[in-house]
C-alpha cells in the first residue's frame, strides 16, 4: 500500500523522533510485531474503505431522495390545491400555474423511479438518517485517515529496513572483495 508521496512526508516519518513515538506506543518490539501491526492495520483499513463506501453511497442516494421530494412537494401541493377547486377558480389557477402543473406527472413518475419497489416516502425519517449517517460517515472517515497515517509509519519503516539490509549487504561485499583483493596480492608477492 503506497500512500506516500509528498518529499516532506516522507522526511517526517523518516526522522528516528518520529519512528520512535510511532512504536513505543504500539509496543512494536521487533519486525515481526511491526509485520503484525502493519498487516493488522491494513485490513482494518480495507473494512474502514468498504464501510465509508457504503455509508457514502447511502447518503449520496439519501440526499438525492430529499433533493427530488423536496422538488416534488411544491409541485404536489400545487396539484392538490387545483384538484381542491371547481369552475372558474380552478380554471384561473390551473393557468396561473400551468408550468408547475404539467411538471407533476413526470416528477411523480421520478420520484416513484427513485423510491424502488414501491416504497412510500419518508422525508423526516430521511432526513433523520441522513443527520445520523453524516455523523457515521464523518467518524469513519477521521479513523480511516488516521489509520492511513500510521500505515503510512509503518511503511516508512519498513522501507528504512531494507535500505539498510541492502547497505549492509553492499557493505558486505565491498569487504568480501577488499579481502579477495588482498588475498590476491599476497599470493602474488
Amino acid at each position: 500500500m503506497k500512500r506516500l508521496g509528498r518529499k516532506g512526508e516522507i522526511q517526517s516519518h523518516q526522522s528516528t523522533d518520529n519512528a520512535e513515538k510511532f512504536i513505543t506506543p504500539r509496543k512494536i518490539d521487533s519486525f515481526e510485531s511491526h509485520e503484525k501491526f502493519t498487516a493488522d492495520k491494513e485490513q482494518r483499513y480495507q473494512q474502514l474503505e468498504t464501510v465509508h463506501l457504503s455509508k457514502g453511497q447511502r447518503l449520496s442516494r439519501l440526499k438525492e431522495l430529499s433533493k427530488m421530494y423536496a422538488l416534488f412537494a411544491v409541485i404536489q401541493a400545487t396539484y392538490k390545491e387545483s384538484q381542491s377547486l371547481i369552475g372558474l377558480a380552478k380554471m384561473r389557477y390551473d393557468k396561473e400555474h400551468k408550468d408547475s402543473l404539467s411538471k407533476s406527472p413526470e416528477l411523480k413518475e421520478r420520484m416513484q423511479s427513485l423510491l424502488q419497489n414501491g416504497k412510500k416516502m419518508t422525508p423526516k425519517q430521511w432526513t433523520a438518517e441522513i443527520q445520523s449517517l453524516q455523523s457515521e460517515y464523518d467518524s469513519v472517515s477521521k479513523e480511516q485517515t488516521k489509520t492511513a497515517t500510521e500505515l503510512e509509519h509503518a511503511e516508512v519503516i519498513s522501507y528504512n529496513k531494507k535500505n539498510l539490509e541492502r547497505e549492509l549487504q553492499n557493505e558486505s561485499r565491498q569487504h568480501n572483495r577488499q579481502q579477495n583483493k588482498t588475498k590476491r596480492k599476497e599470493e602474488e608477492i
